[in-house]
């Protein structure tokens, strides 16, 4: 079983200078021969596999214009071509993920992966030793068991400038199902993130929402300033640092409220959503990009996944709004989303709307986990 674990760096200014020559030199690598596959196709409807252009690289080091190539982790450019392999592979998989795209020098997030062979990386002390970097400060805000062997790092660049290594290790570990005795249903909710079988709400901080008009401003200022100036960089930071403050709020949020829900729950049930298709409406595209419901649903499946518990996904197109909770009639009236409140016109039991729903989804998926 495979683990990961983010920590922030801090390289000095030497370490900062082979980070950037790195980053750089596993994007040209990527470009390079992204061009080269796409060349290849359309003059003879041949592929290139990873072997080749690993093969053709080692030659590539050797000419002139390429030599640089050689002052940066090798590792790191063997895993950009894996990367680029990989983006093949899942596009002609499914052709919906799209066509690999060439990286933009622009960019202002950057990463690069190395794997470890023969101990080229160490974590000890409080420092990380990485190839042709050297020993980096870290910050390790928890232990790493003696048993976990380490597999891979992927160094990365926030656009407010922070460095982060997230180091993959390789764990022996069984997982014993657990039979679901207790669950909770979960209907998602716009402002209040959900509304639970039981009638509770996280009640949702929406932390973009309270940081808008501070980011509209600072981003105002951005788009007047000189491009290439050393006052836009600066600005651009400071609107990059705080995107990041409200990105991190809401993993906190999400991270605290999803682990609370694991301990107590043997099954979770939700609706299957497309997210992607909501944030894109032009009504509430934002509320719903801030809510966070989709890395929500993320977190949940792996910290249920970690104990042995389960995450059902309801289909999208149950009807468990309509349906009255206590005696299943169906009310069609109640497509119309403004109704938030309802009476049963057979039983007569008085619904919240979402709270329903939410014991419509258990219902639901306990039927599902039975059957």
């Amino acid at each position: 079983m495979n683990k990961s674990y983010k920590f922030r760096i801090y390289p000095n200014a030497e370490q900062q200078i082979m980070f950037a020559k790195t980053f750089g030199c596993v994007r040209l690598v990527y470009n390079y021969y992204l061009d080269r596959k796409i060349k290849q196709y359309q003059d003879d409807k041949s592929a290139v596999n990873y072997t080749q252009c690993a093969n053709e690289m080692v030659q590539l080091k050797k000419t002139e214009d390429f030599s640089f190539l050689k002052e940066v982790d090798s590792i790191s450019l063997q895993q950009s071509l894996r990367h680029l392999d990989t983006a093949f592979q899942n596009f002609f998989r499914s052709p919906k993920v799209g066509f690999p795209k060439f990286k933009s020098k622009k960019s202002n997030h950057r990463s690069y992966t190395t794997n470890c062979v023969n101990a080229n990386i160490k974590l000890e002390n409080g420092y990380i030793k990485l190839p042709k970097v050297g020993t980096v400060k870290l910050k390790q805000h928890r232990q790493i068991p003696s048993d976990y062997k380490l597999k891979s790092v992927t160094v990365s660049q926030t656009p407010s400038g922070k460095y982060y290594a997230s180091i993959l290790f390789e764990h022996e570990y069984s997982i014993q199902s657990i039979e679901p005795r207790s669950f909770l249903g979960l209907d998602y909710s716009m402002h209040e993130l959900y509304k639970d079988s039981n009638g509770n709400e996280p009640c949702y901080p929406r932390y973009y929402r309270q940081a808008e008009k501070k980011l509209a401003r600072e981003q105002r200022k951005l788009s007047l300033m000189q491009k290439g100036s050393k006052n836009r960089d600066k600005q651009r930071i400071k609107v990059a640092k705080l995107h990041e403050k409200v990105a991190n709020q809401r993993k906190d949020f999400l991270h605290k409220h999803s682990a609370m829900i694991t301990k107590l729950y043997d099954c979770i049930c939700i609706e299957d959503l497309d997210m992607k298709a909501m944030s894109q409406s032009l009504h509430f595209g934002k509320s719903v990009s801030d809510n966070g419901w989709g890395m929500f649903t993320t977190f949940l499946a792996y910290k249920l996944a970690e104990q042995g518990k389960q995450l059902v996904k309801v289909d999208k197109f149950f009807a468990s709004s309509q349906i009255c909770s206590c005696c299943g009639c169906k009310n069609p009236a109640i497509k119309n989303i403004a109704i938030r409140a309802w009476d049963c016109p057979e039983c007569g039991t008085h619904h919240d709307r979402d709270v329903n729903a939410a014991i419509n989804i258990r219902n639901e998926g306990m039927q599902l986990v039975n059957a």
